[in-house]
């Protein structure tokens, strides 16, 4: 028990993680799917309810020579997949105006990052995406049984995914 502290103890502990409702993370532990946010050029968006599709893969391209039986895989070009923002319904119209540029044929490209963060909100990794266009936007799933709240979706179409520096 600690009955007095001066402040460079005091900061110490609170550093470390030992004060105040501290988590009992340990180094090697996994990171929650929960600690993540989204930040986007440009668009004020608030909080998102989950993010899916980040991704990059290279295309395989299959190549035999002449006679040889031997079927060889090359590696073709790096493409990313489509990342889908849900968010829930706050009553403004961000994303659907910035998708209603692109269906007026004014593509507005913008770049944003995907963070993950460890349980104090320090973050873990970063991902950035490179000049992203909202190609896909869906309303709520309505239900007059439902409890849930009422969520919109932005699906991004992105040219680049880099891991960020931390």
């Amino acid at each position: 028990m600690i009955l007095h502290v001066n402040k460079k103890t005091l900061g110490t502990l609170l550093a470390a993680g030992c004060l105040l409702g501290a988590s009992n993370r340990r180094e090697f532990d996994h990171i929650g799917q929960f600690n993540f946010k989204v930040e986007i050029e440009g668009v004020e968006a608030g909080r998102f309810k989950a993010v899916d599709g980040l991704e990059s893969r290279t295309e395989v391209i299959e190549f035999r020579d002449g006679e040889n039986r031997i079927l060889r895989l090359l590696p073709g070009r790096n493409k990313y997949g489509n990342i889908i923002l849900k968010q829930g319904t706050i009553g403004k119209e961000l994303f659907w105006n910035w998708r209603k540029t692109a269906m007026d044929g004014a593509v507005e490209r913008k770049k944003g990052s995907i963070v993950l963060m460890n349980d104090q909100g320090v973050e873990v990794a970063r991902y950035n995406f490179l000049d992203a266009w909202p190609s896909k936007w869906k309303a709520w799933d309505l239900d007059g049984k439902g409890g849930d709240v009422t969520a919109e979706e932005i699906e991004l179409a992105v040219e680049k995914i880099e891991r960020g520096v931390q």
